[in-house]
């Protein structure tokens, strides 16, 4: 993108000069986290006592997928659209460099995938969920677009790795 600070400027036009509208999107992005980040737990719970069976390769896959996702973001270091461009995020972050890819966005990605797993309606839910917490991350100014994308295709294609088995 040429210009990416007008393209956010127009992104969030309607959140300017209004900080109810921020610290709503600032509340959502910090709610939907901590709920994907909740689930995680209560779904290996649930396959403690019901499918024990299944309960290593849920904690396995994203578990190694994490670890591979934090490498390549450590390797790539790619800059914060606000170290880039002269743009002030919705969501205060101080964090330089880790952009690519969103492991906000890969992490919930994939919970919802083993959600999806275990129960459709639940895992279209979270998938849903992780697509309102892939566009607050861009809305917040904290990622590019192509950063909450490669996270979520990255958690989807990951989370497919829990239906061998």
């Amino acid at each position: 993108m040429k210009n990416y600070a007008e393209f956010y400027n127009k992104l969030t036009k309607a959140f300017q000069d209004k900080p109810a509208a921020i610290r709503s999107l600032q509340v959502i992005n910090s709610l939907s986290t901590k709920v994907m980040y909740l689930v995680y737990p209560l779904l290996l719970i649930y396959l403690f006592f019901k499918q024990p069976s299944r309960l290593i390769s849920f904690i396995l896959i994203p578990g190694l997928s994490f670890v591979l996702v934090s490498l390549g973001r450590h390797l790539l270091n790619a800059p914060r659209p606000y170290e880039t461009w002269h743009i002030t995020p919705l969501i205060p972050k101080n964090t330089k460099g880790h952009s690519f890819p969103s492991r906000h966005v890969f992490s919930a990605t994939i919970i919802s995938m083993a959600a999806l797993h275990l129960n459709l309606a639940l895992g279209i839910f979270f998938l849903i969920l992780s697509l309102l917490i892939a566009f607050c991350r861009i809305l917040g100014g904290v990622h590019y677009p192509r950063d909450v994308i490669a996270g979520y295709l990255i958690g989807i294609i990951c989370g497919l790795f829990l239906f061998l088995f």
